[in-house]
Formats: structure tokens, sequence, C-alpha cells
């Protein structure tokens, strides 16, 4: 065989291997072990999934529906970084990471990120947007550095992508997620009751619990400047003055 015919079957090579490589990075990856721990748990791959962050404690958990149809902890991943303090974003550039109740739909997924791989988590939302609060493009992202997103690691946010990416495929339109200062116990609570913030976190509080009640994420809406929680399952809150988030 030719020197140039050898060249060309290695170049072919290569370029397949990185073909491979790219659509794999681009839809993430789950690991062998999570994906025996969803077997283990009674889950299916596809099932939907369910995102919290706690800042207080820098965890992303991501909670999987069983074949019972509740949501059960599935994994914890530790923030490598977040800006700011406790306590939501208000303005472009006050470089705080949100807090909030969003919602991540398939077209806020991005494959190129910057920051290796990414997500949007929503904000601005209705809620957001009817305190006239300013911002953009915050994100759950790769790179381990942040201004005003959530940071992971790359091995992380390749999982947690991955995870995404198998709901969105089992048919999850749009994934909760709850972006919280820290664990809404009644302790906590206490603890920040003198905060600024402490009704904005009530109501935080009033979505944690309503989950952590029912194994479903909740169905919630923005009515008169507040966030309204309804159980899953429950009518959503509406009439003329609500929004969805």
């Amino acid at each position: 065989m030719s020197r140039l015919l050898s060249a060309l079957l290695c170049a072919l090579a290569l370029a397949g291997c990185a073909g491979d490589l790219a659509e794999r990075v681009n839809i993430g990856s789950v690991y062998p072990d999570t994906v025996a721990l969803m077997q283990s748990e009674n889950m299916d791959r596809g099932a939907p999934i369910f995102i919290r962050i706690i800042k207080e404690d820098s965890a992303l958990e991501i909670w999987k529906e069983d074949r019972t149809g509740r949501y059960r902890p599935l994994k914890s991943y530790p923030v490598c970084h977040y800006s700011g303090g406790l306590g939501p974003k208000k303005a472009y550039g006050d470089h705080q990471a949100p807090e909030g109740f969003y919602s991540v739909a398939p077209n806020q997924m991005n494959p190129h990120s910057r920051e290796y791989l990414s997500f949007n988590v929503g904000y601005p939302n209705a809620f957001d947007r009817s305190l006239g609060r300013t911002g953009d493009s915050l994100m759950v992202h790769g790179g381990c550095r942040s201004v005003g997103c959530y940071a992971m690691t790359n091995r992380e946010i390749e999982e947690i992508y991955g995870l995404a990416h198998e709901a969105f495929a089992g048919g999850q339109t749009a994934i909760s997620l709850q972006a919280l200062p820290f664990r809404m116990t009644e302790a906590n609570m206490e603890k920040h009751r003198d905060d600024p913030n402490a009704p904005f976190w009530a109501m935080l509080k009033s979505g944690s619990d309503a989950f952590d009640a029912t194994r479903r994420p909740p169905q919630v809406a923005v009515c008169d400047h507040r966030y309204v929680v309804a159980p899953d399952g429950a009518p959503a809150p509406g009439g003329g003055a609500c929004s969805t988030v």
C-alpha cells in the first residue's frame, strides 16, 4: 500500500472519530454508574427530570421520575462556582446568579457553548419581567467560572446535559428548575427572617414545599408580581392578571 493511500485512510479514520466525539459532546453523556443507578431505582432512561439548585450548598440536584410517577433523587453535583451571594438577580451586571422558578425547553440547550456545554435557565421569567429585572443569557455551563451563571466542571455538565437530552428525547417538553438560596427549612427561614429578601424567599418556599410534598414539579404562575404555586395535577393558577413562568 502506498504511503499516500495509507495517509488518506488514517485521515478518514481520524475524521470519523472526531465526528463521533463531536456528536457525543453535542448531546452529553450519561455515565454507566448513573445508568445502573436508574435501573436500581426503577427509572426509565427517557423519563422526565427535575432540577433543583441550592446556592448555599453549592449543589445542583437532578431528580428523575420513577415508574410510579413520582420523582426521586438521582444525583447531586457540586456547583463549581457561582458569582454573587444569596438573593435574586435583579439587574444586568449585578453579577448575581438567579433564584426563582424557571423552565428549560430544548431550544435553551446550547451544544456549541464556549463553556463546553450549557443551557439557559430562562431568566428573566414572567416574575422577573413583572418587576423590571434585566439581564439575559444566564446559564448552567461548564468551565468552572461564572459571572452570574452556575458553573460546573466539564465532566459534570456533560452528564447533566446528557440527562436533559435523554429526557427530551423521551418526550419531556420542558424541565422545571428551582433555583433556591438555601434548603427551605423552617430553621433556615427563621435564620434569614430579617433579610430584605425574606418575603421573596417565602414564595420560593411554597414551591419547594409543594415539590417535597408531592414529589411532582408544581404548577407555577405569576399573578400581581407574585409567584402562585399549585401542586402538579391541580388546576394551574390563572386569570387575566396571571401568566405562567
